[in-house]
C-alpha cells in the first residue's frame, strides 16, 4: 500500500492525543501525585491534547479529494469504522475541551469528566483501529494485535509527553516515566509479534485465481493500463525493498529502543525534563516510520493482477 502522510500524523499524533489524556485523567483519579498534579498540569496538558487532535485533524483534510464533501464522512457510520472515528474524534476532543474549561473557571477536574476522557480514549481507538483491522483481505492488519498495538503505541508515546510535562512543571514524573517505560516496552513486543506473524503469512491467491485460470504457468506481459491509474499509484508504495527494511530497522530503533534508554537515563537523572522530551521526540519520529511501515508492508491482493506495474 502507498502511505498517505496525512494518515500517517494523523493516526500517530492522535494516538499521542489520546495517551496524554488518559495519563491526565488517571491523575485526577489518584495516580501520579493525584487531584492536585492534574490541576496544575491539566491546563497545559489538555492544550496539548487538544492542539495534537487538531492538527491531527487538519492533516486528515489533506487525504481528501474534496474537502468540502467531509461532512459525508459521517453517513455511513452504521457500518463503516471511518464513518465511526469521523464522529468520535471530534467527541473526544469536546469531552477534553470541556475538562479544561471546567479546569481553567472552576479550578476543579471532577472524576465523571475524567472518566468521560478515558472513554473517549478507548472508544477512539477501537473506532480508528478497526478501519485497518476489519479489512479481512489485507491479512498483515486483520489480526487483533492491530488494535492492540494502535493502543500500546499511543499509550507510549502519550505518557513519555506527560512525564516530559510534569518535570517541567516541577511536578515528580517519575512515576509517569516508568508508565511510559512499561508501556514502550509492551508496544515493542506487539510490534515484534506482528512482524513476526506477518512474515509467516503465505498468499492466499496466486495469479491463476487472480485471472480465473487453471493454466500452471502463466506469464503477464502487460499491466493492463496505457497510462497511470489509481490501481498503480495506491495500492504500491514504489520503494524497493531495502528501504522498506531499512524502515522497519528505523522505527524499531527509533520508537522502541532509543526511548526505553532514554526514559531510563532520565530516571536516575537529576534534572528528567531533557531526558524525557528527547525521549518524546525520537518517539514520535520512530512512531511515524513505524506507520510508514504499517501501510508499506501491505502486499494488497489487487498487486498479483497488476504486478508487472512493478
Amino acid at each position: 500500500m502507498r502511505p498517505a502522510w496525512s494518515v500517517l500524523f494523523l493516526t500517530t499524533l492522535i494516538g499521542c492525543a489520546q495517551g496524554l489524556a488518559v495519563a491526565l485523567a488517571l491523575a485526577v483519579l489518584g495516580l501520579f501525585g493525584g487531584p492536585g498534579a492534574a490541576r496544575v498540569a491539566g491546563g497545559p496538558g489538555l492544550l496539548m491534547v487538544l492542539a495534537l487532535g487538531l492538527v491531527a485533524l487538519i492533516a486528515s483534510f489533506l487525504h481528501l479529494g474534496r474537502p468540502e464533501r467531509a461532512w459525508r464522512a459521517a453517513a455511513m457510520w452504521r457500518t463503516s469504522w471511518l464513518s465511526r472515528e469521523v464522529i468520535v474524534l471530534p467527541a473526544f476532543l469536546g469531552v477534553a475541551a470541556l475538562c479544561w474549561l471546567w479546569l481553567s473557571r472552576l479550578h476543579a477536574w471532577p472524576a465523571w469528566l475524567a472518566l468521560a476522557l478515558l472513554a473517549g480514549c478507548g472508544t477512539l481507538w477501537v473506532c480508528t483501529a478497526m478501519i485497518y483491522a476489519g479489512v479481512r483481505f489485507i491479512r498483515e492488519w486483520a489480526t487483533p494485535l492491530t488494535l492492540l498495538n494502535f493502543v500500546l503505541m499511543g499509550l507510549a508515546s502519550g505518557f513519555a509527553l506527560a512525564a516530559a510535562l510534569f518535570a517541567a512543571l516541577g511536578l515528580p514524573a517519575a512515576e509517569l516515566a516508568g508508565w511510559a517505560l512499561g508501556w514502550t516496552l509492551l508496544a515493542f513486543l506487539g510490534r515484534m509479534a506482528a512482524l513476526l506473524r506477518a512474515a509467516r503469512l503465505v498468499s492466499a491467491g496466486s495469479l491463476q485465481t487472480a485471472i480465473g485460470v487453471r493454466s500452471k504457468r502463466i506469464v503477464q506481459i502487460s499491466r493492463g493500463f496505457t497510462a497511470g491509474s489509481f490501481n498503480l499509484h495506491e495500492f504500491f508504495h514504489g520503494q524497493p525493498e531495502a528501504v522498506v527494511r531499512g524502515v522497519q530497522g528505523g522505527f524499531v530503533l527509533l520508537g522502541f529502543i532509543v526511548p526505553l534508554a532514554l526514559l531510563g537515563a532520565g530516571l536516575g537523572a537529576s534534572r528528567p525534563l531533557p531526558w524525557f522530551a528527547l525521549a518524546w521526540l525520537v518517539q514520535m519520529a520512530g512512531l511515524l516510520a513505524e506507520r510508514w511501515h504499517f501501510f508499506a508492508q501491505v502486499n494488497h491482493p489487487q498487486n498479483r493482477y497488476y504486478a508487472a506495474a512493478h
